[in-house]
């Protein structure tokens, strides 16, 4: 397969794995584009400003700062402390990513990654290039900015209750992603407990209450991040991986080894027998050979002495 063919082949693979969190942002953004166009924001505006973000939260808090006047200041830090964990996923999926990647595909894929985008990547086997991380975000990129779009075009036609009640699509299709590989696999099933309890500690605890819910989705995610580390470290699944992969390329190995012997004596088999064919066969050939070189002969001097 040549590059060309193997590119295409990693973009609509990855297009596959992005389809279904397009399609879970529309109904987000669709919420969104209704809010901000309803609240007095221009509707290029409002798809401007999710084309520019791609991001769920963080888009929501900053609308409404800019809605109530709030200032730059505020809104920076609002969304920077919203988005920070991103960084978080940006540094862990950069540990996956193939040695082809340039620093600008590097940081056209860091723009794309979100909380959906980052878990569908890091199920993913095996290393990542930029064709596959180019089909994953471009799906969720324009799911996104198409619902910001429709929903601002028909914000006076449906009821706020409707719109605000899209919102829970997000939760959905996140719980869509999240449960098939937890069936699969006790490590996500674990980290995912230890995830949600610290986030339902820093929420409901009095004492951690003044903590912004970006820094506690920052906090729940270094815990459950570390204590995967800890209990399942990937140098383990990556140590076994490679002796399987070995011992898989061994065995080839001495499959072709025996088939080459295998060849080799049945072509030395044939041989012998054709070898073995020829001398029965000489005999009576030298024989009528010989005959036929004497009476020959004979001829020629019966003519020389004529």
């Amino acid at each position: 397969m040549n590059t060309t063919e193997q590119t295409k082949k990693d973009f609509y693979r990855g297009l596959k794995r992005g389809l279904p969190i397009a399609i879970g942002y529309i109904p987000v953004s669709f919420s969104f584009g209704l809010m901000a166009v309803s609240s007095g924001i221009p509707l290029w505006l409002a798809v401007f400003i999710s084309m520019s973000n791609l991001t769920s939260a963080g888009q929501f808090a900053g609308t409404r700062l800019i809605l109530a006047g709030g200032g730059y200041f505020e809104i920076a830090l609002t969304t920077f402390v919203i988005n920070i964990r991103y960084m978080l996923m940006s540094l862990s999926l950069s540990q996956k990513l193939s040695g082809s990647f340039t620093l600008p595909q590097r940081l056209a894929a860091s723009f794309g990654v979100t909380d959906e985008i980052f878990t569908m990547a890091s199920m993913e086997p095996g290393r990542l290039t930029f064709p596959f991380m180019a089909g994953l975000i471009a799906g969720p990129f324009l799911g996104w900015s198409a619902g910001t779009l429709l929903g601002g075009l028909i914000c006076a036609a449906l009821p706020e209750a409707v719109s605000s009640a899209m919102g829970i699509a997000l939760y959905g299709m996140f719980i869509a992603i999240i449960i098939p590989p937890a069936r699969k696999s006790q490590a996500v099933v674990v980290i995912l407990t230890i995830s949600v309890a610290v986030s339902c500690i820093l929420f409901y605890v009095p004492v951690f209450q003044a903590i912004s819910s970006g820094f506690r989705v920052i906090i729940a995610t270094v815990i459950g991040a570390s204590a995967g580390a800890l209990l399942y470290p990937a140098e383990e699944a990556e140590e076994a991986e490679t002796a399987e992969g070995a011992e898989k390329a061994e065995e080839t190995e001495e499959m072709e080894e025996m088939e080459e012997m295998r060849q080799a004596v049945q072509t030395e088999k044939a041989e012998r027998t054709g070898q073995a064919g020829t001398d029965t066969e000489d005999p009576k050939d030298s024989g009528k050979k010989s005959e036929g070189t004497e009476k020959n002969m004979r001829r020629k001097e019966e003519k020389d002495n004529g």
